[in-house]
């Protein structure tokens, strides 16, 4: 995987002022897209199409401040119909827009050319076990929110605690299938899991398929499938989202598996009274690799 990543980060420099292929790429390595963009944004700390955008606009200062073509010209070479549009993403990367920088030979922000080397140290305990389960639904009260990275998530906080005690028993009672207990449910993340874009979250509880669903309730089908099932306790949600890092940086460099597209599911095993530590499971879904 490590290898994987610093051919697309090759595939990159290569194609700065050209679409890139990155389905091509992950199909001639034997992955997917899906995975090497999940992996790319968990090792490098940020979206592929963030460091794109920023690799460009690196490349693309020195034709700016050079000023051998004209600005439409160097917007047009780097995928941009305008002076316009080519403006607001130079100035999202460089904090000057550039006319200025042109003018004035800076400032400027520079990305430099990410190469990815990984030491899988065993640093995070991962207590895992694989399952494969049968097709099974997830049944509950679903809401599109923004992803935040980090902490709690104020959106999911609010969707939950808006729904009343009876309901969260209601829900609790009708689960009949692992993973158990009531889950917090993240589907339809985006690939790059750019923060602030939008998932589906779902408070509910998993159903096998011969189970009906009440009329009132939303529900996310799955196929049957594998599962990396991993185990953490301690500060919540401290202890849930450093061990969600670690399945990036030290778990599937280290395992022959890669993630598949579905949802991610966190089981609350144990927790004190004010939530402040949680013994949780992570589910995520995963293919052979």
């Amino acid at each position: 995987m490590i290898s994987a990543l610093n051919q697309l980060v090759d595939l990159v420099e290569g194609h700065l002022t050209e679409e890139l292929d990155v389905g091509g790429l992950a199909g001639g390595l034997g992955t997917t897209e899906y995975h090497l963009r999940r992996m790319f944004s968990s090792l490098a700390g940020m979206p592929l199409s963030e460091y794109v955008r920023r690799r460009r606009m690196t490349v693309a200062a020195a034709d700016v401040v050079r000023g051998e073509d004209d600005l439409l010209s160097i917007a047009v070479r780097y995928g941009y119909g305008s002076t316009e549009a080519f403006g607001r993403a130079f100035r999202a990367v460089h904090g000057a827009g550039p006319r200025d920088v042109r003018r004035d030979g800076g400032p400027l922000r520079t990305q430099p050319r990410l190469r990815i080397r990984l030491t899988v140290e065993g640093s995070t305990s991962m207590d895992t076990r694989l399952i494969d389960r049968p097709a099974f639904r997830l049944v509950g009260h679903a809401a599109r929110v923004p992803l935040i990275h980090q902490g709690i998530n104020p959106h999911i906080q609010q969707h939950v605690t808006a729904l009343p005690q009876e309901e969260h028993l209601r829900l609790k009672a009708l689960g009949d299938t692992e993973p158990a207990g009531l889950l917090a449910v993240s589907d339809d993340l985006d690939p790059d899991g750019t923060e602030g874009s939008e998932l589906t979250y779902l408070h509910g509880v998993a159903l096998s398929r011969d189970t009906g669903v009440p009329d009132d309730l939303d529900a996310i089908e799955l196929p049957a499938g594998t599962w990396a099932v991993f185990r953490t306790a301690g500060p919540h949600p401290q202890a849930l989202q450093t061990t969600w890092a670690a399945t990036a940086t030290e778990w599937f460099p280290s395992n022959p598996w890669r993630l598949r597209p579905g949802p991610s599911i966190v089981a609350v095993l144990d927790r004190a009274a004010d939530f402040s530590t949680a013994t949780c499971e992570l589910w995520l879904p995963v293919e052979p690799a």
